[in-house]
């Protein structure tokens, strides 16, 4: 095998390389980028906010009176994780909320509790809900002292929960609120920097308007059975509210409104950063609340905002690997490898077509031959030159050598042999 195959073998391959790679920048670009924005599996996460509000005594439920106190601080948490079923398609996330004052120790600064789940759409977020993938469901509240199991109570849900999509965009989702059990609109606001990420600002409204308003307020969906903690019928002392009869019953109704603020990291879809005033009350008119169980609002506290953010970056890290750094690597080496294959199979070919053109060299080979000349005619060609003789050579230096007598035939009259014939001297 000659050097031009072997370089002809080297281009072609490393041609085929650069192939490969421009192949695969392609495949990265478009089939690769979709199968990786989903929602991850491995979300096992606590998100805790702080603040304050007024907020139903829980051990003035066996008094006499209902007793509200106000400025009361209090503590949001959150924790998510995933549950089955959980594959290419969906993940499950179980949801548990809590609400409690912090002034209070245990369950005596129980405000509210809730375990939620629901069934997302791994690349949409979205709630899915079929024959193979629940809708979802609430957990149903237990008393203090119940050790039964929990059960669930199925609560289909829509629209976004807990996170929103990949690439969020700048428009008005419908985001669930699990105590409401409806979606409700999520409108896009502004951009605002959360600890040095860009994003995008969302405002839900429950019952309120956007000034903050009571409206329309949302009656509390009981999850017991018989409506336990929906509606209440008590004294009117038991209440707090003064008249005639002080033993005269009064049935009061639960309602809920709630507003929302998120910041979205727009390339993950993760809520680094969320704001909630609820509003739960006991009232006969729904606009006019009368006994206060939790109005308050929470502000998620620095260090899960610092987490949430990093988490969010991760996803960005990730996202940009595959969709930015790799295709844009594999497409400058592809194309720098087909450069390198041209220009070493251009080689090839000038050095074989070198290797077969004769006249490069004076060898038999036909290898590195000059310019060609025109053939010489024989009767030109130079021979070699012989000795000349000179005739005060000494006869005893040796014999001198005879050249073979001529095949032609001896002139007429010519002696045929015999020693010459002296003659006459020759002048010098």
């Amino acid at each position: 095998m000659n050097r031009a195959v072997m370089l002809r073998i080297a281009a072609c391959g490393i041609m085929g390389l650069g192939a490969a790679l421009l192949i695969a920048a392609v495949l990265l670009w478009t089939y690769t980028t979709s199968k990786i924005t989903k929602i991850p599996l491995d979300i096992d996460t606590t998100l805790i906010s702080d603040g304050s509000g007024t907020a139903l005594d829980p051990a003035s439920l066996s008094s006499d009176h209902f007793v509200v106190d106000k400025n009361v601080p209090l503590v949001s948490q959150q924790q998510i994780t995933v549950e089955s079923p959980a594959n290419a398609d969906v993940v499950t996330l179980q949801v548990g909320t809590s609400v409690r004052r912090t002034d209070k120790q245990k369950d005596t600064g129980l405000l509210l509790a809730m375990v939620d789940t629901v069934t997302l759409n791994r690349k949409t977020a979205m709630a899915v809900s079929d024959e193979t993938h629940p809708g979802g469901a609430v957990q149903k509240p237990r008393t203090v002292g119940d050790e039964n199991p929990p059960t669930n109570i199925a609560l289909p849900h829509e629209g976004l929960d807990y996170r929103f999509p990949f690439h969020t965009q700048k428009k008005t989702y419908p985001y669930f609120d699990p105590i409401a059990q409806k979606a409700f609109d999520a409108n896009y606001e502004g951009e605002d920097d959360v600890n040095g990420l860009t994003t995008y600002r969302f405002s839900q409204n429950v019952g309120y308007d956007a000034d903050g308003k009571l409206v329309d307020p949302v009656k509390y969906p009981s999850l017991y059975a018989h409506d336990e903690d929906g509606k209440v019928t008590a004294s009117a002392a038991m209440w707090g509210i003064g008249g005639d009869d002080p033993d005269e019953k009064i049935t009061m109704t639960r309602y809920y409104a709630a507003q929302r603020t998120f910041w979205v990291d727009p390339v993950s879809g993760t809520i680094v950063k969320e704001e909630v005033h609820a509003n739960h009350y006991f009232a006969r008119d729904p606009l006019k609340p009368e006994v206060a169980v939790a109005d308050y609002k929470v502000t998620t506290n620095e260090d899960t905002v610092e987490s949430q953010v990093n988490a969010a970056r991760d996803e960005r890290d990730r996202l940009a690997l595959w969709s930015r750094v790799l295709p844009i690597t594999f497409t400058a080496a592809g194309l720098v490898a087909l450069i390198g294959g041209v220009l070493l199979g251009s080689f090839s070919l000038r050095t074989e077509a070198a290797l077969l053109s004769p006249g490069l060299d004076g060898t038999d080979y036909g290898l590195y031959r000059g310019p060609s000349e025109e053939p010489v005619p024989g009767a030109e060609a130079q021979t070699e030159k012989l000795p000349e003789l000179h005739h005060d050579v000494p006869p005893d230096q040796g014999p001198r050598k005879r050249s073979p007598p001529s095949p032609s035939r001896p002139h007429p009259g010519a002696p045929s042999s015999g020693p010459p014939q002296p003659g006459p001297p020759t002048p010098s």
